[in-house]
């Protein structure tokens, strides 16, 4: 059961109040006032199928049915449909070790990489110096969650895996500590729910998993009458273009009608690219350009062909 920490203030939510579904039939884990702040146990995005000395052998075997659990729900005393809940994430306790891997059958490239391949990290708890991904690079982190949302109006429980218009796993490498995110309400008291945390990310997650692991988030939880919104958004209190731009990049791009077949070609360029310049790995450099290279929509104006740039700083070779 959750109970409440009232010498400081924050309501604690037990490891028991972890579930696969976002589902608004789902009994709260706690009632909180528009304000209060809510400590989650520990969260695992694969429900310890992974660990430490984990290989792709893993990998092959995970069960889907325990990827992506969520904490909560959390009920936000007087929240109803037409109202928006604003979640800050205030801190998030790591536990030094992380993972990112290629799944077979998932990820932008999947067709190009059949075959399961693991990468495990440690790093520094403060997340003040970046971690080493063997000798290849070191990764400066950013840690956030990339799960993080309501439940949807609709009856009936739906998967963690895709984002929704209510939030969910969109996997946003800015709604890290600090940030203010707003999602809009569905349904009474909103039935706020997180997961999925990560230490660091590139934007688009292109292998399907980034520096993922166990850590157990802290989010101040405030409400918003009547905003009326229809799809998350969020405000940082600074730059986002953060230290991974001081040495400059290495770009690539992917050019054609078709925006996904583009956002491939942009990664497969990069992936030959760090072969060809850094002795890498096919399987190594797409799990690098997952954890560090930025996706960007670069130009989407010129039709009949739209160009995706692959943006990966130079600065994780130093």
């Amino acid at each position: 059961m959750s109970e409440s920490d009232t010498d400081i203030g924050v309501r604690t939510i037990h490891a028991g109040h972890q579930h696969m579904t976002w589902d608004n039939a789902r009994e709260p884990a706690a009632t909180v006032a528009p304000g209060e702040t809510v400590a989650f146990a520990e969260v695992d995005a694969v429900c310890g199928q992974l660990a430490p000395d984990s290989t792709p052998e893993a990998v092959a075997n995970l069960d889907f049915d325990r990827v992506n659990p969520i904490a909560g729900p959390i009920y936000v005393d007087g929240a109803e449909p037409g109202d928006t809940i604003k979640a800050t994430l205030v801190e998030l306790t790591p536990s030094g070790w992380a993972w990112t891997a290629i799944v077979p059958g998932f990820g932008l490239l999947a067709d190009d990489f059949p075959e399961p391949s693991l990468n495990i990290w440690s790093y520094d708890t403060s997340f003040s110096e970046p971690a080493a991904y063997s000798s290849i690079a070191r990764v400066p982190l950013k840690p956030f969650c990339g799960t993080i949302g309501l439940a949807r109006a609709e009856p009936g429980g739906f998967s963690t895996v895709p984002p929704y218009e209510s939030g969910g796993n969109m996997d946003i490498r800015d709604l890290t500590i600090g940030v203010d995110l707003y999602l809009p309400v569905q349904v009474p008291g909103g039935l706020f729910s997180i997961g999925d945390p990560h230490c660091a990310q590139g934007d688009g997650e292109v292998c399907g998993t980034a520096i993922e692991s166990p850590m157990a988030p802290t989010v101040r939880l405030d409400l918003i009458k009547g905003e009326g919104l229809l799809f998350p958004r969020f405000e940082t209190p600074g730059p986002v273009s953060r230290h991974l731009d001081g040495k400059g990049y290495e770009v690539t791009t992917g050019i054609g009608p078709d925006l996904m077949e583009a956002a491939q070609n942009a990664v497969r360029g990069m992936i030959d690219r760090l072969g060809a310049s850094r002795g890498l790995a096919a399987d190594e450099a797409y799990m690098l350009c997952s954890v560090c290279a930025d996706l960007r929509i670069s130009e989407i104006v010129d039709r009949p062909n739209w160009v995706v740039s692959c943006y990966l700083p130079r600065i994780v070779f130093e």
